[in-house]
């Protein structure tokens, strides 16, 4: 599925007991909801969908949709809920490689994948997603949040760089791997493959890593 494939697997399984449990049904309900509303945000469009009406469709009170989900917005962004620190846990996850070649490498090996998070994805499901994602402003001025703590986050694991530094290169990584997702996806957009794409993919993202690796001096996190 586009997006959020890892939201409902993963952690709290077997052996925690009614712990795990809650955890596992919690999860299961943020993905129902969010799937539940975006399927009509896709049927109908964004502003075309009132609360209640996901809530109804969901089965659900809206003072308990509000509770896993305080504004409309945040409905469709929970697809990228574990996306939202993955730049920190691939730097933190380096081993002896530099922050830089890490995301490097990461990134490629999602471009190789179709990860729909590159941008470099034709599937039907995820074109449809990115037009109502793109398409709608109240979406987009969200996705800057999400971005924002993506940042935070990456600055954290930049481990032994200054503060500032850290910041200004968390925003300047996330920035370019936007914009190489956003020229993948504007392409695909306008009626070209993902694997027509493809070749030109990697060398833009290439080209975007070199300009990183130049200029912002961050090639050891040791």
């Amino acid at each position: 599925m586009p997006m959020s494939e890892t939201a409902a697997t993963g952690g709290g399984g077997g052996g925690d007991g009614a712990g795990g449990l809650r955890e596992r049904k919690k999860r299961q309900t943020y993905e129902r909801l969010s799937e539940t509303a975006i399927a009509l945000f896709l049927e109908k469009g964004f502003e075309k969908v009132s609360v209640a009406e996901i809530a109804a469709a969901a089965e659900v009170s809206k003072p308990t949709l509000f509770r896993y989900f305080p504004a409309k917005e945040d409905l469709v962004l929970h697809r990228f809920a574990d996306h939202e620190d993955e730049a920190a846990r691939v730097v933190a996850g380096a081993g002896g490689r530099s922050p830089l070649e890490a995301l490097r490498r990461h990134f490629a090996d999602g471009l190789a994948r179709r990860d729909p998070v590159t941008g470099l994805n034709d599937d039907p499901r995820v074109l449809a997603f990115h037009r109502l994602l793109y398409g709608t402003p109240s979406l987009v001025a969200r996705a800057y949040a999400y971005q924002g703590r993506s940042e935070a986050a990456l600055a954290g694991a930049l481990v032994g760089v200054p503060a500032i530094a850290a910041r200004l290169a968390a925003g300047q990584i996330v920035a370019v791997q936007r914009v190489l997702a956003e020229e993948n996806w504007r392409r695909i957009a306008a009626g070209e493959s993902a694997d027509g794409v493809y070749p030109d993919a990697v060398v833009a993202a290439e080209l975007g890593f070199g300009q990183l690796e130049g200029g912002l001096g961050i090639r050891s996190a040791n």
